[in-house]
């Protein structure tokens, strides 16, 4: 229909208002506004298209998620799997920050404590929205910062917001993630960054995202060399370390410049919560879990589905 045929807007709301907020029925709306049926149909369906009305269509109900979790957590060999509710793919996030909280509140972190976090678009998320009270907690990142103009790359700003929602201290990583070879040699030879190791070293929880196939991402750091033969067998990442299939690290001309927390290092860390979720990143996770990159996992019921369809697979 032409703009210039449309109904007023004030109208179209008035319909869909009476229709799914006061279930009154098509012909009702009709005598109430003074005019036919197919009007109406037409207010309604106009309120749809001029985004006055969203319709949301919920996920299949999945089996019980106790019992969901607990298949999952043997599958994957982790130490715990915790589920966020159901929901539609479009609120996941929303859903799965409380839980993450939650996990957070049960390891029992205690004032000096490190806490470290990854940069990623779901730890980003997770720092935007309401975290649990750690009061004195040391919040560091595992990677160093990240030319790009997304905020999910900026790791020292979502320490800084992590730390700030938990009631904790941050301390800052001031090196880029991926130098170039002088730079480097400089840092791991300056005493400040040495101390800032240590905080890898004798962290007690690690909190990260787990990165999707690198090759069918639709966001990925620069420096990052896709081309390269090695890393289109990558099945994902975390803290911008790459692995297979296997979860073994993937190596590519330059990966010795990267300035992240080692993998052999990361898996010392007593409790490593990944959150992750997403079809795209099932292979992803079962790797990361095969490989030992984290201890706990929180997901969705949809995802935990199609990890569990994946391992039967296998």
């Amino acid at each position: 229909m032409p703009n210039s045929e449309r109904f007023p807007l004030t109208l179209a709301h008035t319909a869909a208002t009476l229709y799914y907020l006061h279930d009154a029925t098509q012909a009702e709306i009709a005598e109430r506004l003074g005019t036919s049926r197919a009007t109406v149909s037409r207010l309604l369906r106009e309120a749809r298209d001029r985004g006055l009305v969203r319709i949301e269509v919920l996920p299949l109900p999945v089996e019980d998620t106790p019992e969901l979790a607990e298949r999952l957590r043997t599958g994957l060999g982790l130490q715990q799997v915790t589920l966020c509710p159901a929901t539609s793919a479009a609120h996941v996030a929303e859903a799965v920050s409380p839980t993450v909280g939650a996990v957070l509140s049960e390891v029992g972190l205690h004032p000096g404590d490190v806490l470290l976090v990854s940069s990623g678009r779901t730890v980003h998320e997770i720092a935007e929205r309401e975290l649990p009270a750690l009061p004195g907690v040391v919040v560091a990142p595992m990677v160093g910062g990240q030319d790009e103009p997304e905020a999910w790359y900026q790791t020292n700003e979502i320490t800084r917001r992590i730390a700030v929602g938990v009631g904790g201290t941050p301390r800052f990583l001031h090196a880029p993630a991926f130098p170039g070879h002088a730079l480097r040699r400089s840092l791991v030879e300056d005493p400040e960054f040495q101390r800032f190791e240590q905080l890898w070293h004798g962290a007690r929880c690690a909190l990260m995202g787990v990165g999707a196939p690198p090759l069918r991402r639709e966001s990925i750091p620069g420096f990052v060399p896709t081309e390269q033969e090695p890393l289109r067998r990558a099945v994902g990442d975390v803290v911008s370390r790459f692995y297979d299939a296997d979860g073994v690290e993937v190596s590519y001309a330059g990966a010795d410049r990267l300035i992240a927390i080692p993998l052999a290092v990361l898996r010392e860390v007593p409790v490593r919560i990944a959150v992750a979720y997403g079809d795209l990143k099932v292979p992803s996770i079962v790797a990361g879990a095969r490989g030992g990159c984290f201890t706990h996992l929180v997901t969705d019921p949809a995802t935990a589905s199609g990890l569990l369809t994946l391992l039967e697979e296998q």
